[in-house]
């Protein structure tokens, strides 16, 4: 008899931003204020008085400070840099000159701009600051905690790209996408993205014997890369081939996703899934590769030469397809073969993780089994995993849940206060993943917000849901 208990998802940034200040001179960043607080409830929004105001000190719970170019260049950040251990300094800038440029370039034309940990660009037409705002905010609350917190296993999608303007327009779809499974990590040098992938920063530096002690590559999951930037006195060179060169070499399990109008990255199908900077279908483009390949949606599996493509949604569905492969039969023969190039790229694991299953994540993640070996030990783990399912409840609020009917009849009812920490942190999404309601999981996964219209549209969702699909 499993013994009941609540569900408690693993928490990806123990640390959170209590505070947000906006010190800017232009209004539509100061208005934004309203999107920061409605995408990031957990954060005290406020506007800065004055320059002191901006590197003033705060409560002692980690702070965000976010400036225009004109409100940096008049501000106090450096010191707050020099002095505050948990405040970052985002930019948002108008200036096309460094929303096009490598940081060296920018910050020698524009030294203001080596006051910001991060950079961001924003205009009046295709990112306005209330666009951005939100992404920025949480990517300097992802740069935090993968600096200083939580050395457990995490989950990154690094990007490498020099130029502030794409990845401005980019990421907000991208956090779309991912909630709050994964920590998004901005490099903008061939340099910083070796640091982060190794813990050097030349690849001659790189020690093939111990390389997975240093850096955080083993925690990579997706990395999105240019093919142009700097590298060592090179502005913009090549750079991007070597990267993936290099990912190739020592972290196969790694899909690469090519961000590039350069021609030259066709080259690369083989070996990259190409994202067309620019395409107007390229958001549908970046979700369906996320989807595919990184865990984050369907489990998706082929092996060169077989016959067999996997595609499998959720827990229940795995179980059914392993139970095909079980059997010594040709279909089951080529399953296996696909299901064990899987293994070897440590899919199960990244996918067990993505979808609310860090046991299963962590049981199978060391092991290399093949063949019927590999089959049954996923079957008997898979099954271990169901039964703790049905026996461990959602609680909220003292009531214990188990089925969408009562989730739906406790979110008409709870007081909102008792829900927002929940929505906050995607339990709502993770839980529903570990029952198999995945696509339902989708859709609550970017709900934040707060009060009786956080808990109206939760609980709108929920019952809409159940009368297309059914409990």
């Amino acid at each position: 008899m499993i013994p009941e208990a609540a569900y408690e998802p693993r928490v990806l940034n123990p640390v959170r931003f209590s505070r947000a200040v906006i010190f800017a001179a232009d209004e539509s960043v100061r208005r934004a204020c309203d999107s920061l607080a409605e995408s990031m409830p957990w954060t005290k929004v406020e506007i800065g008085r004055g320059p002191s105001d901006s590197g003033a000190g705060g409560d002692g719970g980690a702070t965000v400070r976010i400036f225009d170019d004109a409100g940096l260049i008049v501000s106090n950040a450096e010191r707050v840099q020099g002095k505050a251990a948990d405040e970052l300094c985002v930019l948002l800038t108008f200036n096309d000159f460094i929303q096009g440029s490598p940081p060296a370039a920018a910050m020698e034309k524009y030294p203001y701009t080596a006051k910001a940990d991060l950079v961001f660009a924003v205009d009046r037409a295709d990112v306005p600051p209330a666009a951005i705002i939100g992404s920025a905010a949480r990517a300097a609350e992802d740069l935090l905690n993968i600096r200083k917190y939580s050395r457990e296993r995490r989950y990154i999608f690094l990007i490498v790209d020099d130029e502030p303007r794409w990845f401005s327009q980019f990421l907000p779809v991208l956090y779309g996408i991912i909630g709050q499974r994964a920590d998004v990590l901005l490099a903008r040098t061939f340099e910083e993205a070796l640091e982060t992938l190794f813990g050097v920063r030349q690849a001659g530096e790189i020690d093939r014997a111990r390389f997975r002690e240093r850096g955080r590559g083993d925690d990579v999951i997706g990395l999105i890369t240019d093919l142009f930037f700097p590298k060592g006195g090179t502005p913009a060179g090549p750079a991007g081939r070597e990267l993936i060169g290099l990912v190739r070499e020592y972290y196969p399990r790694i899909p690469v996703i090519v961000a590039s109008k350069d021609k030259s990255a066709e080259e690369l199908k083989g070996e990259a899934f190409i994202l067309p900077k620019g395409d107007p279908g390229s958001a549908r483009i970046l979700r369906d590769a996320i989807h595919d390949h990184t865990g984050m949606g369907d489990f998706t599996a082929t092996a060169p030469g077989a016959d067999e493509a996997i595609r499998v949604r959720d827990i229940k569905e795995m179980n059914d397809l392993l139970l095909e492969a079980a059997r010594d039969t040709k279909r089951g023969a080529g399953l296996r073969r696909v299901l064990e190039r899987a293994a070897e790229r440590d899919a199960f694991s990244t996918w067990f993780y993505m979808h609310g299953f860090p046991r299963l994540g962590d049981v199978l993640r060391p092991r290399q089994d093949r063949g019927f070996a590999m089959v049954n030990e996923l079957l008997t783990e898979i099954e271990k995993e169901r039964t703790i399912v049905e026996a461990t409840p959602l609680v909220i609020d003292g009531e214990r849940i188990f089925s969408l009917e009562e989730l739906s009849a406790v979110l008409k009812r709870v007081d909102p206060a008792r829900i927002q920490s929940l929505s906050d942190r995607d339990v709502f999404s993770t839980w529903l993943e570990r029952k198999g309601f995945s696509g339902l999981a989708e859709e609550l996964r970017p709900i934040h917000g707060s009060g009786e219209r956080l808990r109206e549209i939760l609980s709108r969702t929920v019952e809409e849901w159940i009368r297309a699909h059914g409990a």
